[in-house]
């Protein structure tokens, strides 16, 4: 899940090399934060959170019925 998300989010920004994923495993599923580089924010999140939307729907998406957890996706600053 990581390398989609990766994939999805690296050639939207200017920097690349800053984007980093961290998973965290709870009772309700598993987290994925996502952090990019300031000056990327607002390419990643989009007019009105579309991008965003987008991405998380991807995600979900791939996620599917193969997954035993739910699937989050967070974008931290």
């Amino acid at each position: 899940m990581k390398d989609l998300i990766l994939t999805i989010v690296k050639p939207l920004v200017d920097h690349p090399d800053a984007v980093s994923i961290e998973m965290e495993e709870g009772p309700n599923g598993m987290t994925y934060k996502l952090s990019v580089h300031p000056e990327d924010m607002g390419k990643v999140i989009g007019k009105q959170g579309r991008v965003a939307k987008s991405i998380r729907t991807v995600v979900y998406a791939a996620a599917g019925s193969s997954q035993q957890k739910k699937i989050f996706l967070e974008i931290v600053e």
